[in-house]
């Protein structure tokens, strides 16, 4: 069966033009090699049509793990399945001459044809984000995309036992650095072997365009520094940016911000992400506008959104750059003790900003969303971070996808959402299930609405409710409040510009 199998593959990379009919002897050698095969089996049939990549790999992995190639855990067969798709991924150089000569003919042809490419390798593997739990909630502040994330594979017990007992290596030195591209990964370390990472320019440095192997939103992509030199927002990051949204100007970018707790979770690593695709904060409407001294050609307004974001507007983005550094560095050093907004405590800093660009038609547009990541006794994990009464949905920090108004919520939420509603359509105390005891206090807020409901109706509300937390989320990480105090608040900042 497993030449059946590997012909099964070969008939995939065939399909989706990731391999010339020419190359099928070549490739069906390379993988006999693989799993040790001097020969086709006997009785071996070629299919007319493959079946699906993920059935194709399942056999193919059970075949070697059967054969003592691989041993059965997670990493450890993710680590085979990227080595046999690389074996049909064409070199960086190849796929990068083909992104240019698309290029030539379009941006958006060229990134339309890299993801469908990234998908048929199998470094994005659909198959896993197929599981992923998705649904929009519709809030005052436009529609909030929420995801409960499947995608990324639990943790193997015998990966975790493998990676205490593995060598210590600082290659490559984080999971974006450009030396991942085509590594055969390790305990504690994703394969990469099917990366293909696409070389900008970025204002003069050498950066790489790739795709994210858990997809988000749709085209989410990734862009990186080519050096390991840690995230910083500073006033070259605006020209960055607008450097990437004129190489793509169907895509919007940002950034994450550089300090803890308010930043993404690779702060080593200067990167950007962006993508095709409207976020509710995009769409959300200017409510205030402002004139900014020195700057009064530029639209500048308050966003209507839960967090504190300002909103800038010009055909010349040079000038959007310079007026954004102004309002950076500002905002670094502003204190407003009435509105409990510290720029250092001691020598730690605490103000940032978390920045997008997108064009609209022959103008550029910058969000900067003001960040501050002081902590208390009360809150410990941050004072603009969601609060203890919101962990049971949210604890991670809010980074730029949830800045954005997508929700990237913990995979335990799948089973005990499920117990939940199994729990209020019988009418069962959550306090007293030892899975739900967390959610119980929430739950109590809306279970009387769930009485004599199905289990259709019932998980309609719940997801509802799970997006108003999110909304509460936002609201929490938000600098400025969104009342008559925080909105003051607001406007002395934009004075002090």
């Amino acid at each position: 069966m497993v030449t059946e199998h590997i012909l099964q593959l070969v008939r995939y990379g065939i399909d989706k033009g990731l391999i010339a009919p020419s190359d099928k002897t070549y490739i069906v050698n390379r993988y006999f090699a693989v799993f040790g095969l001097d020969a086709p089996e006997h009785g071996a049939e070629e299919p007319a049509h493959a079946a699906g990549l993920y059935d194709i790999l399942a056999a193919l992995l059970n075949d070697a793990c059967e054969a003592g190639l691989v041993s059965d855990s997670v990493s450890a067969r993710d680590r085979f399945d990227t080595e046999l798709m690389d074996i049909m991924t064409a070199r960086p150089s190849d796929v990068a001459d083909r992104f240019y000569r698309d290029y030539r003919q379009s941006p958006t042809l060229a990134t339309d044809n890299f993801y469908t490419f990234c998908y048929d390798c199998d470094y994005i593997r659909g198959y896993r984000i197929e599981k992923d739990v998705q649904w929009k909630t519709h809030t005052e502040y436009g529609p909030f995309d929420i995801t409960i994330n499947l995608s990324k594979p639990e943790k193997d017990p015998h990966d975790i036992a493998a990676a205490k007992n593995a060598k210590i290596s600082d290659y490559p030195s984080c999971l974006l650095c450009s030396e991942n591209e085509g590594y055969a990964g390790r305990a504690g370390h994703p394969a990469r072997r099917n990366l293909r990472i696409i070389p900008i320019d970025i204002c003069g440095e050498q950066w790489g365009f790739q795709y994210s192997p858990y997809v988000y939103y749709n085209e989410h992509c990734i862009v990186l520094n080519q050096k390991h030199v840690p995230m910083v927002i500073d006033d070259a990051v605006f020209a960055k940016l607008f450097a990437f949204v004129e190489l793509f100007p169907h895509y919007f970018v940002g950034s994450n911000a550089d300090l803890p707790i308010v930043g993404g979770s690779i702060l080593s690593h200067e990167h950007f992400q962006g993508g095709n695709y409207e976020f509710a904060m995009a769409k959300a409407p200017v409510e205030k506008s402002y004139t900014i001294k020195g700057f009064e050609d530029i639209q500048a307004g308050r966003v209507k959104w839960p967090m504190s974001v300002i909103r800038l507007g010009h055909a010349d983005h040079t000038m959007l750059e310079e007026a954004a550094a102004h309002i950076l560095y500002k905002w670094r050093g502003y204190t407003d003790a009435d509105a409990f907004v510290f720029a250092h405590t001691g020598d730690e800093p605490h103000n940032t900003i978390t920045p997008i660009a997108r064009r609209r038609d022959d103008r550029f547009e910058l969000d900067l969303v003001l960040r501050n990541n002081i902590t208390t006794p009360e809150h410990p994990m941050g004072v603009y971070h969601p609060h203890e009464e919101l962990h049971n949905i949210k604890k991670e920090n809010i980074g730029l996808i949830e800045v954005m108004g997508l929700a990237v919520l913990p995979s335990r939420l799948k089973y005990e959402m499920e117990q939940l509603k199994h729990a209020l359509v019988a009418g069962r105390d959550c306090h007293i299930i030892p899975e739900l005891e967390k959610h119980a206090a929430w739950a109590d807020a809306f279970g009387q609405r769930c009485a004599g409901l199905d289990e259709a109706q019932v998980q309609s509300i719940i997801e509802d409710e799970i997006g108003k937390s999110f909304m509460k989320v936002l609201e929490h990480a938000g600098v400025f409040k969104r009342d008559t105090a925080g909105a003051a608040a607001f406007d002395r900042f934009i004075a002090s510009l």
